[in-house]
């Protein structure tokens, strides 16, 4: 379970970057930069629940723990956010949805390094 746990994750990193930072240099959401949005969270999810069992399911309070959920809530967020934007067309937000993007990527790289760290023993 740990192998796949640690595929979904990196896999999030992966599609969330390229969807985060493409649509930055492109200069503007467009609909396959959503689509990146919804499938990092979908993996940064099924990694985080597997990751979950297998520390025992319990959630913790600490730096990890906390940033962890609130990337996932706040990646839920963007994507459905990118979302009603695309659909009411709103060019004005559109263009300026990178910001937000970068944010929430930015907070997102907290947890996974962190995980990255505990999980190799450098920290914990």
């Amino acid at each position: 379970m740990l192998a796949i746990a640690i595929v979904a994750i990196s896999g999030a990193l992966v599609l969330y970057t390229v969807g985060v930072w493409g649509e930055k240099l492109s200069g503007g959401l467009k609909p396959h930069w959503l689509a990146f949005f919804w499938l990092g969270l979908v993996l940064d999810t099924a990694g985080t629940t597997a990751m979950g069992r297998i520390a025992g399911g319990e959630f913790r309070l600490d730096l990890h723990g906390v940033t962890g959920l609130l990337a996932i809530v706040l990646m839920g967020a963007h994507a459905l956010w990118a979302t009603v934007v695309l659909l009411r067309r709103d060019e004005r937000a559109a263009r300026g949805f990178h910001r937000l993007s970068i944010a929430v990527w930015a907070l997102w790289l907290v947890p996974y390094l962190s995980g990255v760290l505990l999980g190799s023993g450098a920290i914990g």
